[in-house]
């Protein structure tokens, strides 16, 4: 087996270094600052009316939902953010998206023109 010279360490971690860097320059911006917590929004999305507005209160939704409240139709839907700054939904819950408003989005498709039941809450 060869023995590893000064050359062959320092060409490594060259190497190492870059490829460091290459990888912190390609991580989302939305991922560095994925604590901000996301505006407020109202519209209408395949014929179901979605809301998501910030919370106030303390409790189990406001916990895992970073404090953001999400409504189809005028019934919440439980949403939660996960550690990488995506959020899934009790609906769509493999399936995380960017923001509350993909959330409200994707279970808009997933429930295909079925109303939105209440989550039972512990």
């Amino acid at each position: 087996m060869p023995e590893l010279s000064r050359r062959s360490a320092l060409t490594a971690a060259a190497v190492l270094a870059t490829s460091a860097g290459t990888l912190s320059a390609l991580t989302p911006a939305s991922a560095a600052g994925h604590h901000a917590s996301p505006g407020t929004f109202d519209e209408v999305y395949k014929g179901r009316r979605i809301q998501g507005r910030p919370a106030t209160g303390s409790g189990h939704h406001n916990h895992h939902g970073a404090g953001y409240a999400v409504f189809v139709d005028g019934m919440e839907l439980h949403v939660m953010r996960n550690a990488d700054g995506s959020w899934i939904s009790v609906v769509s819950h493999y399936d995380p998206v960017p923001t509350p408003r993909a959330a409200a989005r994707a279970a808009v498709d997933e429930l295909q023109g079925a109303p939105l039941l209440p989550f039972p809450a512990n």
